[in-house]
């Protein structure tokens, strides 16, 4: 199975993300469950998929308060034999989150700026007036420096943060297959783009979950992520 693929589990409850899973079955072993699953269930189904199913979890929680809540709340999720975990990408947050993962195998992802978030967006909260792309960039050097793991980003991005020296894991939201609605996305590119510009993994959500068929959407995304045309500037 290539674990490159992440399908967000972006359903109402824990019962509605088993019934993606069985609908997926082993062509998908990697998954995300976020904050819109919480309450519904979900780290009992981040539970169920890792123990009894062998799959592999990303807990995106974006956690951001002060260095000693975070730690805490950090250590008390890994309990759950999570793979990845994001919180904000400040360097105080990605510190304290690895505190809190310290000596287990989870993995800390700083979240850089959002890809539902354009200029307009930023200036709307007050951030700091220049380019996306750059200030994307600047803040995934931050978090690396800060010792994430790896950061999330827009595959607009990709190749430049894969540049950065202390590069580590990039894993990208905001990928759709050619034609597919972009939905409240507003950086995307097709799932070929985001591996050649230096994804490790990508995030897919909705494209694959309204989808006719769950399971042919995912392995048409697989097979588009095992062209050539999606080979990445590491080989």
């Amino acid at each position: 199975m290539d674990d490159r693929l992440i399908v967000a589990l972006d359903v109402p409850d824990a019962i509605s993300g088993l019934e993606l899973a069985g609908k997926l079955g082993d062509a998908v072993s990697f998954y995300k469950i976020g904050l819109g699953m919480l309450t519904g269930g979900g780290l009992a189904l981040a539970n169920e998929l890792k123990a009894e199913h062998g799959k592999r979890i990303f807990l995106d929680m974006k956690l951001f308060d002060i260095g000693a809540t975070v730690e805490a709340a950090v250590r008390g999720l890994t309990q759950f034999d999570l793979d990845f975990l994001t919180v904000h990408g400040d360097p105080h947050v990605v510190r304290a989150a690895k505190e809190g993962a310290a000596g287990t195998g989870l993995r800390i992802l700083g979240v850089t700026i959002l890809t539902s978030l354009d200029r307009a967006d930023l200036d709307a909260g007050m951030i700091q007036p220049g380019d996306i792309h750059d200030i994307t960039v600047e803040r995934a050097a931050r978090a690396f420096d800060a010792g994430a793991d790896g950061i999330i980003c827009s595959p607009r991005e990709a190749s430049a943060i894969r540049a950065l020296p202390n590069a580590g894991l990039i894993v990208t939201p905001g990928v759709r297959p050619a034609g597919a609605d972009p939905g409240d996305q507003k950086r995307v590119e097709t799932p070929a783009s985001a591996i050649a510009a230096g994804a490790d993994h990508i995030v897919v959500g909705r494209p694959v979950w309204q989808a006719q068929s769950p399971r042919a959407a995912a392995e048409s995304i697989l097979a588009e992520m095992a062209s050539p045309q999606a080979t990445t500037p590491n080989g």
